[in-house]
């Protein structure tokens, strides 16, 4: 077992655990269904709405070498400079080379997934540059020195008090006793951060193809500041992003709201198409859009799973996750968690290290029923088990399944191990806790129930006589 895993199992095991964590949590995502459902009942079909939200992205990421092609000469033509990374070594040294040629000194970043996925912020920071967070959740879990706890909600694992304790402690602000005051004082630090920055650093939801525009869907405007107020920009996009058309984010946007945070549409969405240009009085003089790889290309040359691609980060799948309801977002370990995350986290960080992520599922199957795009998440959660068996099997297993399954096809052994295990079931249950217990493995979270009084075979021949 990697050290990936033992940490995984000693977290999941302690916050599982942690009473109040988990009624946080739940009592959180319980407001998020109401919401969610009011807003899926207001579409005229919400199962064809996904149906078309998975065609756009099945169009993008099965040409994504065109429509790649297409975004880039459009940002080219308005004075965008694009850079294509293949991996987030790549990604950071570019930035930084453009900070340092800009004479840049601070950063103010909005919300990026694929920035938390390379640890951009900490690369940066090792530059010699001041980077912040301006998303509310982020900033928070910056100051903590924390990792996002969820896709969409950062901080959903705190309380007001933990935040105000965390204001008091790091930006020496008075006791606040409501979450508009939290707000009022993160807004106080944060605008005279905007008026400081030298660069301005976003993230992508989409990257429109046809017409070359950087898509940013937000609720607070955070990302509208940090994009347009410093003289230069830079927004990392995973290339998987790309989507063909303009017409396409009307459908993705609203269903981007809804199936992430249970609302109609976001506060705030924006579409970046280049630098400042000629005549326009404000934002940025310089425009860097990233297109990172970081091992996507790997994952689209696997037919079986490519469409793990078509995620837009929405964070429906964790919101529906027994496991993720129950754990948490930190005990992954990883930037994406619950389902999507244990998908895709063994294809960009390493299956053999990150695999006990896909064995860490219940297969409940809600999390493909929650996904907006229709990702095959649950089945790929089997297939990744499957291809981390083939890769490097664990030598007991082989025999013992084929022992089970010499068993299983024998009807006369398994006749006579029914009442063999009701005999022994007494005794198991007396020397539990006396001696030692053999089903710990199943006790430790679960009851032992009692073994019934006759098999559903017996019942049904004594019955039908």
């Amino acid at each position: 077992m990697g050290t990936e895993s033992i940490q995984f199992h000693r977290d999941a095991d302690r916050l599982t655990h942690d009473l109040r964590h988990r009624g946080l949590i739940q009592k959180a995502l319980g407001g998020y269904y109401v919401k969610r459902d009011e807003q899926k009942a207001k579409y005229t079909d919400w199962q064809e709405a996904r149906t078309s939200a998975a065609a756009a992205k099945y169009e993008a990421v099965n040409h994504l070498d065109k429509y790649l092609l297409e975004l880039t000469e459009k940002l080219e033509a308005r004075g965008t400079k694009v850079f294509w990374a293949a991996d987030g070594a790549e990604a950071a040294e570019y930035i930084s080379s453009v900070a340092r040629n800009a004479g840049v000194k601070r950063i103010i970043k909005s919300k990026t997934m694929t920035g938390e996925e390379i640890h951009l912020g900490p690369a940066l920071e090792k530059a010699g540059l001041e980077v912040v967070e301006s998303d509310l959740g982020e900033f928070i879990v910056q100051l903590r020195e924390e990792p996002p706890y969820h896709i969409v909600f950062p901080s959903m694992h705190l309380t007001r008090g933990e935040i105000d304790e965390t204001f008091q402690k790091k930006l020496g602000s008075p006791h606040a006793d409501t979450p508009e005051e939290l707000t009022m004082i993160a807004r106080g630090v944060m605008r005279q951060k905007y008026c400081q920055a030298d660069m301005g650093m976003s993230g992508a939801n989409f990257a429109v193809a046809e017409t070359g525009h950087i898509s940013i869907t937000e609720n607070e405007g955070n990302a509208r500041l940090s994009t347009t107020l410093p003289k230069v920009l830079v927004s990392i996009v995973g290339i998987e992003k790309v989507i063909p058309k303009l017409e396409d984010l009307a459908v993705l946007l609203p269903m981007l709201a809804t199936a992430g945070a249970g609302q109609n549409m976001t506060c705030y969405n924006t579409l970046l198409g280049g630098p400042r240009q000629p005549g326009e009085t404000d934002g940025p003089t310089e425009f860097h859009v990233v297109l990172l790889d970081n091992k996507r290309t790997s994952l689209l040359a696997d037919a079986e799973q490519r469409d793990a691609l078509h995620c837009i980060r929405c964070g429906a799948c964790l919101n529906v996750c027994p496991i993720f309801k129950n754990i948490g977002g930190h005990s992954y370990g990883t930037t994406y968690q619950g389902p999507i995350g244990s998908v895709i986290t063994p294809h960009l960080r390493g299956l053999q290290s990150w695999k006990h992520l896909s064995f860490s599922s219940s297969l409940c199957g809600a999390c493909h029923e929650a996904c907006p795009v229709r990702i095959d998440l649950h089945h790929h959660l089997l297939q990744n088990r499957r291809n981390a068996i083939a890769e490097k099997s664990v030598w007991w297993e082989k025999p013992i399944f084929a022992g089970f399954a010499w068993f299983m096809r024998r009807p006369a052994l398994y006749r006579l191990a029914a009442p063999m295990l009701r005999l022994g079931a007494p005794v198991l249950h007396a020397i539990r806790g006396k001696f030692f217990d053999p089903a710990r493995m199943w006790t430790g979270t679960r009851d032992l129930p009692p073994a019934p009084p006759q098999s559903f075979k017996e019942y049904w021949r004594k019955r039908n006589g």
